[in-house]
């Protein structure tokens, strides 16, 4: 226990509290059992290391469930002597690297009432995989990573506040009083900006890392797949990524990769829940998977820059964005006469030269434009939906 803690303090002394995520507020931080999952790379980490820093008290612990600590020890008994020396709320990261991690959760939320217990984990895939055994106990919440709000903060020290999807659409947002030209930082951003590490060296470096865990660990061995798999699944990434964008022919593309339809379908569910790829359904209502694919996209623009071997199509950069941002807040379907619908509201994007004859006898429908600063009527900026979160 004591070099647990004295490993929690060395952290906490390089915890920044200067910029917090999204999720900060949002997350249940005194449920007596809450799970924050998203992909690697995110800041959920960083998140729960703050909460921890700024709560300034004894009675926490935060551990990382791949440390080597835990190759002889077990969770149980972790919470267990915690919790015997006062002990109440206990922090546990990376929890899909330790072995039937479900199992110890239940029994630690069933034997200690009066432990609170917060858990983070990046394979998205063996969290649900687990979920069966804390049914009824666990809340569940998803992080993804920065808005371009986010990056403004985090990057520039440029301070916006967080819009609602209405105010979006209004074309209530002004930035002149923060940024004269908001474009430049929003091409940064495309580029670079949706990962914490941006500011870091060797941002490629990083990303690869991450894809490459992603693509020959967290889902080889949570789906029992082989070494040839895992490249079949690296075509197929960069296939999405160097579409305009990738609207599926199951067929065709399953004849490409020497695989079935049906575990083409899975791949895309796999990397989906990985958080490297998003689906576009025909409709975002009901239960989560059902409706027609329409379209595909990488989960972010910096994927796209980094697996798109030519230059990368500025079509699908927006149409990517777009969706990333949005979905935080809003469920979004596909349209049958623009590119995106969101509640009663169609959205087409393009440039800036982007004409209104598409969405022309269509109620409520609004042309989203890259390369403008600002907004007029039915015509809003792109950057303006990085605001939303």
């Amino acid at each position: 226990m004591e070099t647990l803690i004295q490993k929690q303090q060395s952290l906490l002394a390089r915890t920044n509290l200067s910029f917090k995520r999204y999720m900060f507020g949002k997350f249940p931080w005194n449920s007596r059992m809450a799970g924050l999952v998203g992909p690697r790379g995110v800041g959920k980490t960083t998140m729960l290391l703050q909460y921890i820093k700024e709560q300034n008290v004894p009675d926490i612990l935060y551990v990382s469930a791949d440390d080597i600590y835990f190759s002889n020890h077990r969770l149980t008994d972790v919470a267990d002597e915690f919790f015997k020396n006062g002990g109440k709320r206990l922090f546990i990261d990376e929890i899909h690297k330790y072995k039937d991690w479900s199992v110890e959760l239940k029994n630690i939320y069933d034997f200690y009432p009066g432990l609170k217990v917060c858990f983070t984990g990046s394979s998205i895939l063996d969290i649900r995989k687990g979920m069966a055994d804390l049914s009824r106990r666990a809340l569940m919440f998803s992080m993804q990573g920065f808005s371009f709000r986010e990056y403004l903060k985090f990057e520039h020290e440029i301070d916006v506040q967080v819009h609602s999807f209405k105010e979006i659409i209004s074309n209530h947002i002004s930035l002149i009083d923060k940024i004269e030209h908001p474009l430049p930082l929003f091409r940064e951003y495309l580029h670079k900006g949706y990962y914490p590490m941006a500011n870091e060296d060797n941002l490629a470096i990083r990303l690869g890392q991450i894809l490459n865990l992603t693509l020959e660990v967290d889902i080889p061995q949570f789906a029992n797949l082989s070494v040839t798999t895992a490249r079949k699944l690296k075509k197929l990434l960069l296939v999405v990524a160097e579409s305009v964008p990738f609207k599926p022919n199951f067929v065709s593309l399953a004849g490409k990769l020497e695989v079935s339809r049906n575990s083409l379908e899975d791949y895309l569910t796999f990397m989906e829940d990985a958080g490297l790829i998003s689906r576009l359904r025909d409709h975002a209502a009901g239960i989560i998977g059902l409706g027609k694919v329409e379209k595909v996209y990488l989960d972010n623009s910096n994927l796209i820059y980094y697996l798109s071997a030519k230059e990368a199509e500025t079509g699908n950069i927006r149409e990517t964005f777009f969706m990333n941002q949005m979905r935080v807040n809003n469920a979004i379907a596909s349209s049958a006469v623009a590119d995106f619908k969101i509640d009663k509201y169609t959205f087409e994007v393009g440039g800036k030269n982007k004409s209104q004859a598409q969405i022309k006898n269509t109620p409520n429908a609004f042309i989203v434009k890259d390369d403008i600063e600002y907004g007029y009527k039915n015509v809003v900026p792109l950057w303006a939906f990085g605001l939303n979160y």
